[in-house]
């Protein structure tokens, strides 16, 4: 009976941290809601910009030589009220400016006033402190409309740090 009890125990835990394996998996590949990919009429898109976010996939503590992980998440907004505008590409890169991942396959129509999320999970390793993101976005007429920000977050037991980072514009163009 005791021997049951353990191996039933055993068996619990196994499938309880198969089913948070597989939730992560199923979170990362969906996001908060169905994005919209299209393929946008170049033609009609007037205003293009890069911008350069920094993130922070780990942080150093205490003499420098410890980090803290931390979960990014990359929030794209679309401010406007009545105009879309295309997200064209969104890079993650290292802190010594090496690609680590490209977030998007193809153009993502962002709606008036929708948001996007793109996460960088704790567990990720190779970011670092200099870790960030260049997002490349258009639309069809010159415009500030889009705020990208990173948000950071992580705990450890009784620990807890977060951080705010806003983006900044490193190059623009205009058709017009």
């Amino acid at each position: 009976m005791k021997y049951t009890v353990i191996l039933l125990l055993v068996i619990f835990i196994g499938c309880h941290n198969t089913e948070k394996k597989e939730e992560k998996k199923i979170k990362r590949s969906h996001p908060s809601h169905i994005y919209n990919f299209v393929e946008p009429d170049t033609a009609k898109l007037n205003y293009f910009e890069t911008d350069y976010l920094p993130v922070y996939s780990d942080i150093y503590y205490q003499d420098g030589t410890r980090r803290f992980p931390i979960t990014v998440t990359v929030s794209i907004r679309n401010t406007s009220l009545t105009d879309s505008a295309f997200i064209l590409s969104a890079n993650y890169y290292d802190s010594y400016g090496k690609l680590i991942h490209s977030y998007l396959d193809s153009t993502l129509l962002l709606s008036p006033l929708e948001s996007i999320e793109l996460v960088v999970e704790e567990d990720e390793s190779e970011g670092g402190a200099g870790a960030s993101f260049i997002i490349d976005w258009a639309a069809t007429k010159y415009t500030d409309q889009v705020m990208i920000q990173s948000i950071m977050i992580s705990t450890y037991g009784q620990q807890g740090v977060s951080f705010l980072s806003d983006a900044k514009m490193i190059k623009s163009y205009s058709k017009e």
